[in-house]
């Protein structure tokens, strides 16, 4: 006796590794911080070649000058920059409002007891 041959049955299509966002949900604190973290990394990293080039140039004054001058503020500046969050949404609030109360203009009635 033979067996029908079976098929297989269809397998479903793998998940894609990150979630598809459909919100406008700020960056996670992990994305972040690897951001701010290039940030400072990009900027400390000018810093070597202009100490080099200030080094190199140092015949013409004026320009190993300026490399040096350049490469003080580098790091004061990329701790700036790598602590600076993302920049707020500009939502509007929806607030309940009050509506405003009418203020009396009649006499009240006094009550002795």
């Amino acid at each position: 006796m033979s067996t029908p041959a079976q098929t297989p049955e269809p397998r479903p299509e793998p998940r894609e590794a990150a979630p598809v966002l459909i919100t406008e949900a700020a960056p996670s604190y992990d994305e972040q911080f690897a951001t701010r973290k290039r940030k400072y990394m990009t900027m400390m990293a000018f810093r070597i070649p202009c100490l080099v080039l200030a080094g190199v140039f140092y015949h013409t004054w004026w320009l190993a000058l300026a490399f040096v001058v350049i490469s003080i503020p580098l790091p004061w500046i990329a701790v700036l920059v790598a602590n600076d969050g993302p920049p707020r949404k500009a939502e509007e609030v929806n607030r309940y409002e009050k509506p405003a109360k009418i203020i009396e203009n009649s006499a009240h009635p006094i009550i002795e007891g």
